[in-house]
């Protein structure tokens, strides 16, 4: 796992300064660190950059960025690809000679072989840029389900190109401009992130996961070599409808998918909580290895959002060996003081502050972790889904109040929940339920600018069943920029290396050939999501030990906005200090904060909590 990042451009840059820009990232990467300049056939000028975390090959033999042994190829990459040595093997017998024994050298090869097939072959977690100079032109891609980060910076005007793992060493390239988007920003205060592929800076970038872009002439162009709408519709054609034989393919692939991240020259563990999940990955992970693995949990002081005990109770059945470590508010509330230096684009799920506890729990024991990110998206787990399977049902009632004469005024008087059902009646956005509700508050503290929120992505999905829709569309938005950003800064802010099994795109392909009805079952068995992986997960673990209520990594917003954050969050809000930032209506701020003081609903605490974690970022950034 490593932090890379490079440019090109018609003024060259020192040395200097790209090692700043790359060391900007040295927790990404605390082992060894490289650079590479050069010019281009155009007299442009290029240069590589690399922070690495040795996890195979912890030797020089390593080192990035990687030069073929022609001289013709230059690569950095941040990531893993699982199956390198199957494509080293096969490289060998076609007769390329390797130097080293880690998956860098074999992307290059791959690379060197394949041309730009090559990232469909690769089953792993990456971003990849490759300088070809007898293209003369620079090559980067980035995994499937969007595992790994990978920011760029295009002003084709002033001929820059600039990318990185992180925003950080694009902030600062001496010409870059950091001029805010403001779709953008409605946009994250929505959601509590910037979905791909923009970002919260104009003319920068995320490249989204399952594409790869070549750059040559100051042209860029971007190709997708992985569409999961396509890898859902070609599943869909061979449906496994036996459920016995559905859990059988799925256990096998699966148990594949862990013990292919159980490889590592360096210590393995795995986050375990109570949930089906982590325990399902760590489960896997025991029964195929000889030795106790590595488990690491954080409790909570609170009963009501702790899952401590279970997870302990599920470590000494699998027989594992487990760390636990209680926290309470005062840890957590610690840690917003750095938050912002490693989340270096607006971010607001506050369950990255205990994520990030939990990763330096296992961090000071291995380097690597295996986590259960990608159960809930691909097996329907979310409360979200519940809702919009009741909002299909009852979708007739909504059409019927939306046509009544006068309803426009009437429904301000609705609550949230009835306004979204009445409201939702366009075709292309059927399972964004409430965020319209959400953007009207968020424009409100927008000095009343549009906002417009909903992802238009929705539009590809011509399923009917609007769960189907959702889950698809989180896994194109919410997971790669929410949840995998989520674990990668909170875990990489440690040097340690997060896997995810599941969101192994052979694991996500087998999913989308088992039938929803396997997956979700609506009220006649109150709402049982994810059956199969439970059914799964039973075959492991007693149905009792993971049957308990899902709590999540949540922490007590209203509580802190109201308490100990409150000041801080006056200070942001005053009507001085918001002229100057010039982005925000100070009148409706200050409502908001009033209205959060005496409202417990998490609408009013979410947003607010999204405009403090902005701030934050500003002065760390900005200001």
């Amino acid at each position: 796992m490593c932090g890379i990042c490079g440019y090109i451009s018609k003024r060259k840059i020192e040395d200097r300064i790209l090692e700043e820009m790359r060391d900007t990232m040295i927790h990404r990467g605390p082992n060894d660190a490289g650079v590479w300049q050069s010019q281009t056939a155009d007299s442009s000028y290029i240069g590589l950059a690399q922070r690495r975390l040795s996890i195979f090959d912890l030797s020089e033999l390593g080192h990035q960025p990687m030069l073929s042994a022609d001289g013709n190829l230059i690569i950095t990459f941040n990531g893993e690809i699982y199956n390198f040595k199957e494509l080293r093997s096969g490289l060998e017998k076609d007769g390329t000679t390797f130097k080293s024994d880690c998956d860098t050298e074999v992307i290059l090869y791959s690379y060197a072989k394949w041309g730009d097939e090559c990232f469909s072959r690769f089953n792993g977690m990456f971003a990849i840029a490759i300088w070809d100079i007898n293209r003369d032109a620079l090559i980067i891609a980035r995994d499937r389900m969007g595992v790994k980060p990978f920011y760029y910076y295009y002003n084709p005007s002033e001929k820059d190109f600039v990318f990185a793992s992180e925003l950080k060493p694009i902030m600062k390239y001496p010409y870059f401009h950091k001029d805010i988007d403001n779709e953008s920003l409605g946009n994250y205060l929505c959601y509590k992130y910037v979905a791909a592929p923009k970002t919260i800076f104009k003319n920068t970038y995320k490249l989204e996961p399952g594409t790869y872009a070549v750059l040559k002439d100051n042209n860029l162009r971007i190709r997708t070599y992985w569409d999961i709408v396509a890898a859902k519709e070609t599943a869909s054609q061979h449906l496994i409808t036996d459920f016995a034989t559905a859990k059988r393919e799925l256990n096998d692939i699966l148990t594949d998918a862990v013990m292919k991240r159980m490889v590592a020259d360096v210590p393995v563990g795995t986050f375990l909580s109570s949930g089906i999940d982590s325990a399902l990955v760590t489960a896997i992970a025991q029964k195929n290895t000889g030795t106790p693995v590595n488990t690491f949990t954080i409790g909570f002081n609170e009963k009501e959002r702790n899952e401590a005990d279970g997870a302990k109770k599920i470590a000494e059945y699998l027989g594992t060996h487990h760390t636990e470590l209680y926290i309470g508010e005062k840890e957590i509330l610690n840690m917003i003081e750095g938050i912002a230096h490693y989340y270096d684009e607006p971010f607001s799920d506050s369950s990255q502050l205990p994520t990030m506890l939990v990763s330096k729990l296992a961090a000071d024991n291995v380097t690597v972790a295996l986590s259960g990110d990608g159960g809930d998206e691909l097996f329907c787990g979310y409360n979200m889904y519940d809702l919009v399977y009741i909002a299909q049902k009852v979708d007739w009632i909504g059409n019927l109040l939306y046509h009544i004469p006068g309803m426009n005024s009437m429904k301000k008087s609705f609550p949230p929940e009835l306004r979204a059902l009445v409201d939702n009646r366009s075709d292309d956005f059927r399972s964004q339920l409430f965020i319209d509700v959400t953007a009207e508050q968020v424009s409100s503290i927008l000095g009343g600018a549009d906002v417009s929120p909903k992802h238009a992505k929705e539009i590809q999905f011509k399923y009917k069943d609007w769960q189907e829709r959702r889950m698809l569309l989180d896994m194109v938005t919410y997971l790669p920029d929410e949840i995998m950003c989520k674990t990668d800064r909170a875990s990489m802010k440690y040097s340690l290396e997060t896997r995810s099994p599941i969101l192994d795109y052979r694991v996500v392909e087998k999913s989308f050939e088992i039938p929803h009805k396997f997956k979700y079952a609506g009220p006649t068995k109150r709402f049982d999501k994810k059956h199969i992986l439970k059914g799964l997960a039973y075959d492991y673990i007693p149905k009792e030990m993971l049957s308990g209520p899902k709590r999540g990594f949540g922490v007590p917003l209203v509580k802190w906005l109201r308490g100990p954050l409150n000041d801080e969050i006056r200070r942001y809000s005053d009507a001085e200090y918001l002229g100057r930032q010039d982005l925000f209506d100070a009148k409706g701020v200050q409502k908001l904060i009033q209205t959060q003081e005496h409202d417990n609903k998490i609408i009013y605490s979410s947003i607010l909590w999204s405009f403090y974690m902005f701030q934050r970022w500003w002065e760390e950034y900005i200001q």
